[in-house]
């Protein structure tokens, strides 16, 4: 009896540490903390990079992953995100195609969209060029 509890026991320990790691891991994996967006399809209209505080918006402002990302399923909608989803580059379907809506065709559009649409709304962070796009003049 003593040999089945000690063996039972290990096993749960074993198996709680696991899922303990594997959750930790997952936390841990949130993305660079500083970014440089910038748009690389379209090269001869190359726009100015913009920073972005990754950081920032998951801890200070409290916002999850799905507030911005998202997928795209086989019928080519957008899919919403799950926690441990691929994120891919916002280019890999915004860059003009087909079908897409005028303003998120492109990433620098749908990045104005959501970015600048998030902070109007909040009316907190930057919502002029040149807070983002250090050095540009205020025509983005």
């Amino acid at each position: 009896m003593f040999k089945k509890t000690i063996v039972c026991f290990t096993a749960f320990a074993f198996l709680a540490g696991f899922t303990a790691i594997n959750n930790a891991m997952a936390e841990t994996d949130k993305g660079p903390a500083e970014m440089v967006l910038q748009a690389t399809v379209d090269a001869a209209k190359k726009p100015k990079p913009a920073e972005f505080p990754h950081k920032k918006h998951q801890e200070e402002l409290k916002l999850a992953c799905k507030e911005c990302h998202h997928g795209k399923g086989a019928d080519g909608k957008q899919t919403p995100y799950v926690d441990g989803m691929k994120i891919e580059k916002c280019e890999t379907c915004h860059y003009k195609a087909a079908g897409m809506d005028k303003k998120i065709a492109t990433f620098k559009d749908a990045a104005h969209t959501n970015c600048k649409g998030c902070h109007k709304e909040m009316k907190k962070g930057p919502q002029k060029c040149k807070e983002c796009h250090k050095g540009s003049d205020d025509k983005e």
